[in-house]
């Protein structure tokens, strides 16, 4: 049981270990959108994107509120960012490095 806390940390960022799942947290950064709007906004097939969307709501970072037939996601907790951000930040100084070494 005591890596149970670290399994948690570990799967949070599983379910963030997808280009298309970055996308789509990204095209989520300003607010919530309907499936009809994700999968062409982000160039992916529609059962593919929902396979993804399923994952990160699997994983607790995004929420669904469906109106009628439409099912509208949006990101559960906006600290995510922050992690998005810092991994982005953290593997542009490395490419810079990387970069630099080769010079």
């Amino acid at each position: 049981m005591e890596d149970f806390p670290h399994r948690l940390v570990a799967d949070y960022f599983a379910a963030l270990s997808h280009p298309i799942r970055v996308k789509i947290l990204e095209l989520l950064r300003d607010g919530e959108c309907c499936v009809c709007e994700i999968f062409p906004a982000i160039g992916a097939e529609q059962s593919n994107t929902s396979r993804h969307l399923a994952v990160l709501r699997r994983a607790g970072i995004l929420k669904e509120r469906r109106e009628g037939v439409k099912v509208f996601y949006a990101v559960a907790d906006k600290k995510v960012f922050g992690i998005i951000d810092a991994a982005k930040r953290i593997s542009g100084q490395q490419i810079l490095a990387r970069a630099e070494a080769l010079r």
